[in-house]
Parts: structure tokens; sequence; C-alpha cells
């Protein structure tokens, strides 16, 4: 017995075959671009949804933007997929639409990132004031000591990802420089 799948790549690879074709055409005789037909477009939802409940995406608040990210992405770069080189559509869009839910985590982490360093700055500034004997005409920022070292423990973890991802790139520099000279 033959498993079903939610997305049919046999139909999917000849629907995108008839598409780029008459992409080609319409380029080759400057014809306004056809649409996306509405099946693609179904298999690119379907595709996006089940990708968004795998265990590494299912605990995101910001799912529904993941899964805009991910359409938008795939409708952007739908006309780079090439039929003589694969036969497999489907693994073309579940990667764009992956990376762009991974683009949108860490987007996502950065705007986190920004609103925390921004509280901790008001609450360190609120107590500078305070302490320097300036007036204060409402109660100083109550934070939980859980907050406060969720936050910190954030800031900490993101910041030094930044430092490791800078060192990175600076190694990665200096190994092509290195080659360059050799």
């Amino acid at each position: 017995m033959t498993k079903k799948h939610y997305v049919n790549n046999k139909e999917l690879y000849e629907i995108m075959v008839s598409y780029i074709n008459e992409v080609r055409e319409a380029e080759e005789t400057d014809s306004p671009k056809p649409p996306v037909p509405n099946y693609v477009g179904k298999c690119l939802l379907q595709i996006s949804n089940r990708l968004a409940t795998k265990p590494n995406f299912s605990g995101y608040t910001y799912k529904e933007e993941m899964i805009s990210d991910g359409i938008e992405n795939c409708l952007q770069y739908i006309d780079n997929f090439n039929p003589d080189k694969s036969k497999n559509p489907f693994a073309y869009f579940t990667q764009i639409i992956y990376f762009a839910f991974i683009r949108r985590i860490q987007k996502e982490k950065k705007q986190t990132y920004i609103k925390h360093k921004a509280f901790e700055k008001s609450v360190i500034f609120n107590e500078m004031v305070v302490s320097q004997g300036g007036e204060h005409h409402s109660d100083p920022i109550q934070d939980s000591s859980f907050a406060q070292e969720f936050r910190g423990e954030f800031i900490q973890s993101y910041e030094k990802g930044l430092k490791e991802k800078r060192e990175k790139t600076k190694q990665a520099k200096q190994d092509r420089e290195n080659n360059d000279e050799q």
C-alpha cells in the first residue's frame, strides 16, 4: 500500500513545467507574466503549514508570520525553479520555506533582544535618577527576579551569539586572505 502525501509531487512538477514554459514564453514576447496556478499556491500553503508543525518550529508565537514569509519567498523565487535540473519542486519549495522560517526567527530574536535591552537600560536610568536625588513621580518599574534573570540570560545569550558570529566571519576572512596569498 502506498503512502498518501499531502502534496502530489508529480502533479506539482507537471504544473510547474507548464508554468515555467509560460513564463519563458512571456519573457520572449514581452508579454505580462502569467499568474501562478492555483494548485501551486495551494501546495505552497500546505507545505508551509505542515513545516510549521515540525518540532523545531512549533513553539513560536509568530508562526503565522513565518508561514507568510515562506509563501512570499516561494512566490519571489518561483521562476528560478529549473525543471531541467530537478524534478522535485516539493523539495525546492520546502527549502525556501525552511530558510524563510529561520530568517523570521532570527528577526524576532533580534527584536526581542532590542526590547529587553531597552527595558534594561530604562530600569538602570530610572535607578540612577532616583539614586542621584532626582525627583521621582512614579514607582520604579517593578520586575520579578525571574523576569530579570530571564531577560539577563536572553541578552547574554544573544550577545554571545553575535560575538561568535563576528569571530567566525573574521576567521573566514583571514582564511580567504591566507589562501589568496598562497
